[in-house]
């Protein structure tokens, strides 16, 4: 219990911190930004951020804060997941600040799409997870953090219609510590496989706004 409440107050601590305002976003960037977009990410996250393909992250509709964040902590080498290493850390490391909010800006304004039906028992299982953790393991509730139908807030991402397979893999390396962000680690280091492939069932059959 008393490893929960830590966990808990640290993740609130973060939904409390202030951010400094965004520079603003100057044409020469938004240009660089969509142009990456369309010619380089759209390789994996799809057109407009909507990805195809279950391994790579939908970025549409994510927040901007968490995606500026993101890409400068691939730039800085410091997010350690398997994919960063093999595409992300090479392909942030050309992108200045400026770039990087463009893109987050991009992504941020795109519509989010929508869930994607599975087995019902298991998006059950999976709903009250999120809503609820897992007392008996001292697993706290997902909504602490990403709140109500998963939509997530600046400093934490939205996870509604999200690829299952890509949550896995996140959990997975927050599990393993290798994605080393401790409120995550303390949250996956518990969770079962079962339990994991439930919380990402229900995750991706979420959508909307």
């Amino acid at each position: 219990m008393k490893t929960t409440l830590v966990i808990i107050g640290t993740a609130l601590l973060m939904l409390g911190a202030q951010r400094s305002p965004a520079d603003e976003i100057n044409p020469e960037a938004q240009s660089a930004a969509q142009h990456a977009a369309v010619t380089t990410c759209a390789t994996c996250h799809g057109p407009r951020g909507r990805s195809a393909v279950p391994m790579y992250p939908t970025l549409a509709g994510q927040h901007r804060t968490y995606l500026a964040a993101q890409l400068k902590a691939f730039k800085a080498r410091t997010r350690g997941d398997p994919d960063a290493l093999a595409y992300m850390w090479g392909l942030a490391a050309t992108l200045d600040d400026k770039t990087i909010e463009a893109l987050a800006a991009y992504y941020s304004a795109q519509a989010p799409g929508h869930g994607r039906a599975g087995d019902a028992a298991e998006i059950a299982r999976g709903a009250d997870i999120y809503a609820h953790g897992v007392a008996a393991a001292g697993i706290p509730p997902c909504i602490t953090c990403h709140g109500p139908g998963a939509a997530g807030s600046d400093n934490f991402p939205r996870l509604a219609g999200q690829h299952a397979q890509y949550l896995l893999k996140q959990l997975r390396s927050f599990q393993s510590n290798q994605r080393n962000v401790a409120v995550m680690h303390g949250v996956a280091k518990q969770l079962q496989a079962k339990e994991m492939s439930a919380v990402a069932a229900y995750l991706e059959s979420l959508g909307g706004a």
